[in-house]
């Protein structure tokens, strides 16, 4: 497994659609498990395949026990009464919105292993199901926010990103950073 550089607000592939998975290959399971290893490294509950720089239909996510990779995610029903809450990006990081989503989503997609599978998503998991479909379609969080809120997150940005001169983040392993601190110890 490798850590992948997350691309950040600014970098065109956030904004561009992607095409649907014509078959799950073993390249393409190892993407999911470099997807899964660069979001915990990162602190998140959720990545999509853009947020990697690929174009594939695809996205990760874990909230608790429920973890799901799914290929060509297509919701199918949402349901509930919209609830507002905050939402943050591993895209554009430390800025923060307030996003309205429906409770309950259901989504059909591809599993791991290519079989066509159902997931009934509720609470925190349907948010992160529903983000990160969003960026299979070139959406962000911030598209969701009012203009004065929207103004005031891009601003915030655009103090934060000159720490992603590339428009990527390049994140380093829990055990390499182990390393790298002992090494400043000694």
């Amino acid at each position: 497994m490798a850590l992948l550089d997350i691309h950040v607000l600014g970098s065109p592939v956030l904004r561009e659609g992607t095409p649907p998975v014509e078959a799950v290959t073993g390249e393409l399971r190892r993407l999911v498990d470099d997807m899964f290893e660069t979001m915990h490294a990162a602190k998140g509950i959720g990545l999509a395949a853009p947020q990697v720089g690929r174009l594939e239909r695809l996205f990760v996510a874990e909230v608790e026990d429920d973890k799901v990779a799914l290929f060509n995610p297509e919701i199918v029903d949402v349901s509930g009464k919209p609830a507002k809450a905050e939402e943050g990006c591993l895209s554009i990081p430390e800025i923060y919105g307030d996003v309205e989503r429906a409770p309950l989503v259901t989504v059909r997609g591809l599993d791991v292993d290519g079989n066509r599978v159902e997931l009934e998503a509720s609470g925190l998991l349907a948010r992160c199901v529903l983000h990160e479909i969003d960026h299979l379609h070139g959406r962000l969080f911030v598209d969701y926010l009012s203009m004065l809120k929207k103004r005031s997150a891009i601003a915030a940005w655009e103090r934060e990103k000159t720490k992603y001169p590339a428009l990527r983040r390049t994140l380093i392993a829990a055990k390499d950073l182990a390393e790298q601190h002992n090494e400043e110890a000694l």
